[in-house]
């Protein structure tokens, strides 16, 4: 997996996660989507083959990076 920083782009925290194959890049999709779940803060997200590119901001704050998307960024990357 990648272990490049997330970067900011756009008013988002971005990070593209980078797999051997397709089925570990779902693999991790489903249990990031457990983490995500828990904390209730849901990402833009995107699979192809295996390369997960992944988006966090938050909505309710105007469509801007708060402290939910730092602690998911935090929690994805130790999934």
């Amino acid at each position: 997996m990648n272990n490049e920083p997330w970067v900011e782009v756009d008013q988002k925290l971005y990070k593209q996660f980078v797999f051997k194959d397709f089925p570990e890049a779902l693999s991790w999709m489903l249990k990031a989507a457990f983490v995500i779940e828990k904390l209730n803060h849901h990402p833009e997200w995107s699979n192809v083959y295996n390369k997960v590119n992944v988006y966090l901001t938050t909505h309710d704050a105007g469509n801007t990076i708060t402290q939910k998307d730092r602690d998911l960024a935090k929690a994805l990357d130790l999934v």
